[in-house]
């Protein structure tokens, strides 16, 4: 008897941590969704700022574009796993439906600038001053694409962030979360936060020909 009591204790046990972490199904994913939709919303903000005193601000905007890759990665990962689970008909999601027609549209030119004007910043982080008259116009004309059809993405989903945001990381109601797997998405944002800072850290090394390089202000102004 005391062997069968205690065997669905130990085989009960490790499935449930598993499932502490990636449970949630579809509302998890738009919670985490919504989560580094905020996170991101902070960072570009801040990024926003450096571009009205870029000569003065160039080394914290260099530093946040490259910590801005975390949380990015997360966010094309988590929309992206919904977008897959939607269209190999996955019940859950497609019983939730498609986003918005006009969101469908501009989805892909959201991936495409976002990856042109992170890509770009890393070119022209390592490549050095010499690469700005190459690089830095397509960084700058990426970038005011992304930020156009970007901005029309976060207010088509800026209503429904407060209360996914309450929903994981209020005190009240975490802990009578409906959803499995805050844990999980805690950890997910809060890794993906930690490797652009690891990441931004190391390449703080690089920053230095752009901060000795009067060129750049002579030429070019912006982002």
């Amino acid at each position: 008897m005391a062997v069968t009591q205690r065997t669905p204790a130990a085989t009960l046990a490790p499935a449930s941590r598993p499932r502490r972490l990636t449970g949630g199904g579809t509302t998890g994913n738009e919670r985490l969704t919504a989560a580094t939709g905020a996170a991101l919303l902070a960072l570009l903000a801040v990024i926003g700022l450096t571009l009205l005193q870029l000569r003065q601000l160039l080394s914290v905007h260099m530093f946040v574009g490259m910590l801005l890759i975390g949380p990015v990665a997360l966010k094309l990962g988590s929309t992206g796993y919904r977008f897959v689970r939607y269209y190999t008909r996955n019940p859950a999601y497609r019983h939730e439906g498609p986003p918005a027609a006009p969101l469908r549209v501009i989805a892909p030119i959201i991936i495409l600038s976002t990856i042109v004007v992170l890509a770009t910043g890393v070119a022209l982080l390592f490549a050095g001053p010499s690469s700005r008259d190459t690089l830095l116009p397509i960084h700058k004309d990426s970038f005011f694409v992304w930020a156009v059809f970007t901005g029309l993405h976060v207010l088509a989903y800026l209503p429904r962030i407060p209360a996914a945001l309450r929903a994981d990381y209020s005190h009240t109601t975490r802990l009578s979360s409906d959803v499995t797997g805050r844990s999980g998405r805690v950890l997910a944002l809060a890794g993906a936060l930690i490797a652009g800072v690891v990441l931004a850290v190391l390449v703080i090394p690089e920053f230095g020909p752009w901060l000795h390089d009067s060129g750049l202000f002579h030429h070019h102004h912006g982002g």
